[in-house]
Parts: structure tokens; C-alpha cells; sequence
């Protein structure tokens, strides 16, 4: 049985990477698949929808579970889906695929982020960042193996496909101890989360960060295209330059937060300092400097998602995987809320208005956090300067 830690911990990346791998799967394919637009956004959708089915039962199920098997399935079924995927031309059958596929992906966000804060009380935040930018990867290195590469798709997926089975080989073979948690079931566990009102908060919040992400990932080569009279080359390089941000900055601020008592601090003056950034990146004409600004950009808003997720979990240790999987529900409703919020302002008024959308966002949530007062340091928190447990890497 596998119970080195540090080979743990990388199957956790491991899994995240291949998140981010499915996550930009049709984006990279569509055009080689022959997808309409309406095509696309429909098996996007579908997508969103089994991922956050999955994200939430299998959060759950990691407080009482053993959260190697429920990888194991979610490999499995990710996997599955993924040799299976546009096998058939039929496409409501591939609409089910990509409904698994969201699935398997769902159980690997939902699980491995509680698997890293039993496994490194310490060290929380670092590795859970380092989770996310592991999905960051994913997502780059699908679109250049598919488009820069010019590789056959089908034959990347079944590639993909492989590489997760034997993940899936690996998770069974893990022996993970398991913290002794309360006995509640889910439904007590659920009417307590209802009752909380940071989690509520934090649920918000994380509609913001991920549909500001979502929606400027979506929009960014097009709005310096058509309002900054930038190349096509050029604005794609400024796509590049803020997934860099992303990238780095999931890497930077999780080494600098090592307390509880931090976190909070750090996702109020994220909300302000992204504010200001993208208002300055929308509203102003910054020539050259536009780059610089897009990968701070980035970096102001890399590491938000995975600080809350962070700071759910430490605030809910006995349900620490229920919690952390009923907040991230708020990522597909992120990513479909506020792209299309952004769309139908674009449709009535224009472009350029519609783009105030993502520093209004974070204004609205920036104030949200300040005058709740929900993500102030637990008592707990403020009481213990370090955890107590061994950290195990």
C-alpha cells in the first residue's frame, strides 16, 4: 500500500492537472470537432452541470469516506469518458460523455483539495494553490499540444485517457489515514452549512473570482482586438501574459500565507487591489504598459479561489469536505453568471460598458467581505499562532 506523502500530494496535482486538461478541452477542439457555437455552449453547459452534481456529493462523501476510493471512481469515469469522447458523431451521445466528464472532473475538485488539508494542517494554503495552479497547467498545455502543435485530438485524448487510468491504478493502492470526525449525518451536516453565514459569503464570493476569471479569459483577446486596435498576435500574447499572472501568482501568495488568521486579510485586500486593476485594465488606454498590467492582473486574482476554498475548510474541520464542496457548487455558477451578465450588457449597450461588469463585480464583493465582518480570524485561529499537527511534506 502507497502511504508516502509526497507521492499523495502529487497524485493530487496530478488530478488537477487533468481538471484543467478537460476544462479546456472543447475551447482547444471545438474548431477540429466542427462544433457550432451553439454546440459549444451547450455541452459547456452540460458540462458545468455534472460537475457541480459531483463537486458537492463528493465532498461530502470525503468527510465519511475514504477520499482515495472516491478518486479512484472519479478517475475511472473521467477516463472512461475521455476514450469514449466524439468516438460517436451522434451528439447527444457525446452531450452524456461530457455530462461524465464534468462528473469525474467534479470529484477530483471536490476531494483533492480536503485530502491536502489532512495532509498538510501546516501548510494548507500552499499546497492547496499549488492544486490550482496544477489546473492552470492543464488548461495551457491542452491548448498548446492542440493548436501550436497541430496534434491529432482524438489521439491527445486517448493519450489523456491512459495517463488517468493508470492515475486511477495509483489511487487504489493508497492507504490514507483518516481524521476521526463527527458521526452527523449529511442532512445535520447540510442544515448547519444553511445556518452559517460565511459560507454563504464565501459562496459569493467565489461567484465573482471565477466568473471575473471565466469571463476575461473568455473576452480578452477580443476586447484588446477591438478597443485597443491590438494584432491578433498581440492580443493573444496579452491571453498568455494573464494566465501567467494566474499561474505565478497561485504559486507566489500561497507561500507567503501560512495562518489561518492571514487568509482573510489577504482575500479582503485581493478583492480591493483587483478593483482597481481591472478597472485600470477596461477603462484606460495603456498602450506598452497594457502587459504589465494584464499579468498583475492576473496575479491580483490567481489566488482568491483557492484562499477561500482554504479558509472553508479550516474554519469547518469536522466537515471540512461537505463545506469545501458545497462553496465550490459556486464555480459553474460562477463561470455561467457573470460571462453571461457580461454578454447580455454587451448585446444592449456595448462592449466597452459591459466590461465595467468585472471591476463592479469585485467592488460589490470587496464590500460584501468588509461589511459582513464573516472572514474575520475564527477565535480559534487567532488563538493558536501555528496548527499543532505534523505537517507531512
Amino acid at each position: 500500500m502507497i502511504k508516502n506523502v509526497k507521492a499523495i500530494t502529487a497524485s493530487s496535482y496530478l488530478s488537477m492537472f487533468f481538471l484543467g486538461v478537460a476544462s479546456a478541452l472543447i475551447g482547444a477542439a471545438a474548431r477540429n470537432i466542427g462544433l457550432s457555437p451553439y454546440q459549444i455552449g451547450l455541452i459547456i453547459a452540460v458540462q458545468n452541470v455534472g460537475f457541480a452534481i459531483s463537486v458537492s456529493l463528493s465532498g461530502a462523501l470525503s468527510d465519511t469516506c475514504e477520499k482515495p476510493k472516491i478518486l479512484l471512481m472519479g478517475s475511472l469515469l473521467l477516463a472512461g469518458s475521455f476514450l469514449t469522447f466524439y468516438l460517436s458523431q451522434v451528439f447527444w451521445v457525446n452531450l452524456i460523455i461530457m455530462l461524465l466528464i464534468g462528473a469525474g472532473i467534479g470529484t477530483y475538485e471536490g476531494v483533492t483539495d480536503a485530502m491536502l488539508l489532512d495532509l498538510h494542517t501546516q501548510r494548507a494554503s500552499l499546497h492547496i494553490n499549488v492544486n490550482h495552479f496544477f489546473v492552470q497547467i492543464g488548461s495551457i498545455i491542452i491548448a498548446l499540444y492542440l493548436i501550436f502543435l497541430e496534434m491529432n485530438w482524438r489521439l491527445s485524448i486517448v493519450q489523456a485517457g491512459i495517463a488517468v487510468l493508470v492515475l486511477a491504478v495509483f489511487f487504489t493502492f493508497i492507504k490514507l489515514a483518516t481524521r476521526d470526525r463527527k458521526s452527523e449525518s449529511y442532512r445535520e451536516r447540510f442544515n448547519v452549512l444553511i445556518r452559517e453565514k460565511t459560507v454563504a459569503v464565501l459562496f459569493a464570493a467565489i461567484i465573482i473570482a471565477v466568473g471575473v476569471e471565466v469571463g476575461t479569459t473568455g473576452i480578452l483577446t477580443t476586447f484588446l482586438a477591438e478597443l485597443r486596435g491590438f494584432s491578433t498576435l498581440a492580443s493573444k500574447l496579452g491571453l498568455i501574459v494573464f494566465l501567467a499572472g494566474i499561474a505565478t501568482g497561485r504559486l507566489l501568495i500561497g507561500f507567503f500565507t501560512h495562518k489561518e488568521q492571514q487568509i482573510p486579510r489577504y482575500i479582503l485586500a485581493l478583492f480591493g487591489l483587483s478593483t482597481l486593476l481591472f478597472a485600470g485594465l477596461y477603462l484606460l488606454d495603456l498602450g506598452g504598459l497594457a502587459y504589465g498590467v494584464m499579468y498583475l492582473t492576473g496575479m491580483s486574482i490567481s489566488a482568491l479561489l483557492p484562499l477561500m476554498l482554504t479558509l472553508a475548510g479550516l474554519r469547518y474541520p469536522e466537515m471540512s469536505g461537505t463545506v469545501m464542496g458545497a462553496v465550490k457548487v459556486a464555480i459553474p455558477v460562477g463561470g455561467i453568471l457573470l460571462p453571461f451578465l457580461m454578454s447580455i450588457t454587451a448585446q444592449n449597450a456595448s462592449l466597452q460598458i459591459s466590461l465595467l461588469v468585472f471591476p463592479a463585480s469585485f467592488l460589490v464583493g470587496f464590500f460584501l467581505l468588509l461589511g459582513t465582518g464573516q472572514l474575520q480570524p475564527s477565535r480559534a485561529a487567532a488563538q493558536t499562532p501555528t496548527s499543532t499537527a505534523t505537517d507531512g511534506g
